[in-house]
């Protein structure tokens, strides 16, 4: 029988006799001591709804199991765990502003610190003053041109700490709030930044500014192991987030297309829109698509808690959070610019 590759997803029964299964990730060499390999297996419990309140009345006795959707999340949830065996980069970008990126960054960025156990750091490099540490903690007193005047003063993860804000578990380094600061963040300077993030944090998300062609942008797509692209699901919000990978392609970043996770925000829409044709146009050019639904607590544009948003809305950054993850480790996830 072949040896399974470490990190592996498979499939098994629910439990005996039953008709569903569920994925599971292959625990790697009986060496390592995880949950995976020294915890016994239980039979799987549902969440909520009637299969939870028959498994409560029951003691426990009568188990439905999860239901479909359940599953789904469990499934979603293994996948945004996949083992990486290094640092990864993640550029998010777009060619228009107001279509969510940096609510994308941000939610994101929360997604993958809230179920993993690696170090998870999110990057404003947002040459306009960009907000994503307003939406994440508010703090905004240190930002990426601190740790860049004291960049060879780091030797050790709580040195990086000090220029960065704390979002339950995510680490957030917030863009310089001085726009005539701002606009002289260089390629070569976030090119530095980079370096130092990826000798202490497993993975690096950018929230990139609007545009591709300004400096930092450069740098970020050198760097970027994968690439999220966010547009909305208006002829604008869409139609530019085509655009933007007509850019990329005409600048010989196909593969970074091609291995793309495209985001269609429904915060703002219309009945008049056909959204399938949408999905298809992005489909066809990209590794996945994936729509998130209008939620009040993010049209707020105040602070994020994942904990106040809508279940599908979590469901579909969950969803983002596994494919991007699908991307780790696997052949060819080296720096999409490379």
């Amino acid at each position: 029988m072949p040896k399974k590759a470490r990190g592996t997803t498979q499939t098994i029964p629910l439990r005996p006799g039953a008709s569903g299964r569920v994925a599971v990730v292959d625990p790697g060499p009986v060496s390592e001591l995880t949950d995976f390999t020294i915890v016994r297996p239980r039979p799987a419990e549902p969440v909520g709804g009637w299969r939870r309140a028959v498994f409560t009345a029951s003691g426990g006795v009568i188990n439905p199991g999860p239901g479909p959707a359940e599953e789904r999340r469990h499934e979603l949830t293994l996948r945004a765990r996949r083992q990486l065996p290094g640092a990864h980069q993640i550029a998010v970008t777009s060619l228009k502003g107001g279509v969510g990126k940096t609510t994308v960054s941000a939610v994101l960025g929360l997604m993958l610190a809230e179920h993993r156990g690696d170090r998870v750091v999110v990057l404003d490099a947002n040459p306009d003053a960009g907000t994503l540490a307003d939406r994440l903690t508010g703090e905004i007193d240190v930002t990426v041109r601190d740790l860049l005047q004291h960049i060879d003063d780091i030797e050790a993860l709580p040195d990086v700490a000090r220029y960065t804000s704390l979002a339950g578990r995510l680490q957030v380094v917030a863009s310089e709030q001085d726009p005539a600061m701002s606009e002289a963040f260089s390629r070569q300077e976030y090119e530095q930044v980079c370096a130092v993030l990826t000798r202490y944090y497993n993975i690096v998300i950018t929230d990139s500014g609007t545009g591709l062609v300004h400096s930092a942008m450069e740098g970020t797509l050198a760097l970027a192991n994968g690439l999220v692209i966010v547009g909305s699901l208006t002829v604008d919000g869409a139609g530019r987030a085509s655009k933007t990978l007509d850019w990329l392609e005409a600048h010989g970043h196909h593969e970074a297309v091609a291995r793309g996770v495209v985001v269609l925000s429904r915060d703002r829409t219309s009945k008049e829109i056909d959204a399938v044709r949408l999905r298809e146009h992005f489909e066809t050019r990209c590794r996945a698509v994936v729509e998130i639904p209008h939620d009040a607590h993010l049209a707020t544009g105040g602070r994020i808690e994942l904990g106040r948003l809508r279940p599908a809305t979590s469901d579909a950054f969950l969803e983002l959070a596994a494919l991007v993850a699908d991307d780790f480790g696997i052949a060819g996830s080296g720096p999409l610019g490379g």
